[in-house]
């Protein structure tokens, strides 16, 4: 998520900002190279213009020049001007004052506006207990009214459509079909569309004064970083929309319509798209993704996820065995399902703090290795994956050959989690922060499982 923006920022404040005493021209070069890695990732250039003008302003001065460290001043000083960029955001949606939510998307073509529908209403069941209703209101694109209708069953969520009637009287005859329903939340998914084609922006206004949507949300894709805010400008003035779904963060977006929108429209973003999945909607923290950005990490995000999918009973559990050296292969498959679940491995290690985010997610860590772990754990029997050392010649060989790998491969495992049992037993569980700390600590050394031809430095290399 953003890592070129990242990676170029965190490359200027350890360069340019680590001297004892600051002046003004290591400041105005740090603040050039800033500038020119927002215009790279396609930030309006108002935008960056004002931003570096408000920093140098702040830092600039006597403050900063007497701090003790300097560089850690600089660094707070473009935080909070990050962050400040990007909101503040409020989460929370406009509810109908009658018994029906009505909550109207719009946005371009190919944006991924009818899945965001789909994970938007999940995420308000789920999130606020509501009963939704999605609404089919896209008859311009082909299977358009077929892919909402197959992602609503998916989630039990009932779709409304009739392609024999215009989109703003298909949006009409779904409130009705609502109330009678019971439903109390509507979303309507409207036809993606050219911001300059001028009848599909008339026909998204006939829709707004037929529904009176309580709320209008643009979806736009992060990847098309100034396309986005050019977008975000148009649909804003003619339809006053409330806020902005980002989808595709889990991509390599560059960064420039995260960092554009606020500033340009004076609408924030308030949720973001982190994967295909129905379940993967965020609300949008600037405060995290300025963090994110400056390689601090998201700590906060990352304990979320955790919460989520980790039973306390069971962490403390977990954290005793790591302390007696009671942890098993059963073990280490259990808590590695349940780390799946949390989402992408190389998102996860990117919220470590203290730079941990940033190394990990350089490392060459494949979905494919972790697939091949399972398989091995998983070709075991029950008394092997809790007793490894019964696992002789034989039981090897049959291991590998049921997991697809080679015998070096399901050796070389067995090694390195014998390993790693020790050091938990010596480390305990408080010096990474606990059960989930302790395994995440562990998982940026997969690939060691898997290779063992790694040469020494490499490891040491991976270990520091």
């Amino acid at each position: 998520m953003f890592e070129t923006i990242s990676k170029k920022f965190q490359e200027v404040t350890r360069k340019l900002f680590s001297p004892a005493h600051l002046t003004e021209k290591n400041i105005e070069q740090g603040l050039q190279e800033i500038r020119t890695a927002l215009l790279d990732a396609d930030v309006n250039y108002k935008v960056a213009k004002d931003f570096i003008d408000k920093i140098k302003t702040k830092a600039v001065g006597v403050e900063v020049l007497k701090s003790i460290s300097p560089a850690q001043q600089i660094v707070k000083i473009v935080y909070d001007e990050l962050k400040d960029l990007m909101g503040p955001v409020d989460h929370s949606i406009h509810t109908s004052t009658g018994s029906v939510t009505v909550i109207m998307m719009v946005g371009l073509q190919g944006s991924g506006k009818t899945t965001t529908c789909a994970k938007f209403a999940r995420y308000l069941r789920e999130k606020h207990s509501y009963k939704p209703l999605l609404v089919a209101a896209d008859i311009q694109r082909p299977a358009a009214i077929e892919q909402l209708t197959i992602l609503g069953q998916s989630l039990e969520i009932p779709v409304f459509s009739n392609p024999a009637l215009t989109p703003p009287k298909i949006c009409q005859e779904s409130l009705r079909y609502a109330k009678e329903k019971g439903n109390d939340l509507v979303i309507l998914d409207t036809a993606g569309r050219l911001h300059i084609d001028e009848e599909l922006m008339k026909e998204v206004g006939y829709i707004k004064a037929l529904a009176k949507p309580d709320n209008i949300f643009l979806v736009t894709d992060a990847m098309t970083g100034q396309d986005a805010v050019n977008s975000a400008q148009e649909f804003n003035a003619r339809l006053d929309i409330d806020g902005v779904i980002l989808t595709k963060l889990d991509g390599d977006a560059r960064g420039g319509a995260a960092l554009s929108i606020k500033a340009v429209t004076g609408k924030p973003i308030k949720f973001i798209g982190v994967g295909e999945k129905l379940d993967k909607l965020e609300e949008f923290h600037p405060e995290r993704m300025a963090s994110r950005i400056l390689g601090m990490g998201d700590v906060v995000s990352l304990v979320e996820k955790a919460q989520a999918v980790i039973n306390e009973e069971e962490a403390l559990e977990m954290q005793q065995k790591l302390l007696d050296a009671s942890f098993t292969l059963q073990d280490f498959l259990n808590q590695f399902q349940m780390i799946k679940k949390m989402g992408n491995i190389q998102d996860l290690l990117g919220m470590l703090p203290g730079g941990l985010g940033v190394q990990f997610q350089n490392m060459p860590i494949q979905d494919k290795e972790f697939a091949k772990v399972e398989a091995i754990i998983s070709s075991m029997t029950l008394e092997e994956r809790k007793n490894p050392d019964v696992l002789d010649g034989r039981r090897r060989i049959r291991v590998a050959k049921g997991s697809g790998t080679s015998i070096e491969q399901v050796n070389h495992l067995l090694k390195q989690f014998r390993e790693m049992r020790n050091m938990m037993r010596n480390l305990g569980s408080g010096r990474m922060g606990g059960m989930l700390g302790s395994m995440l600590g562990k998982i940026p050394g997969m690939g060691e499982f898997l290779n063992p031809h790694n040469s020494s430095a490499q490891n040491q290399k991976r270990r520091t």
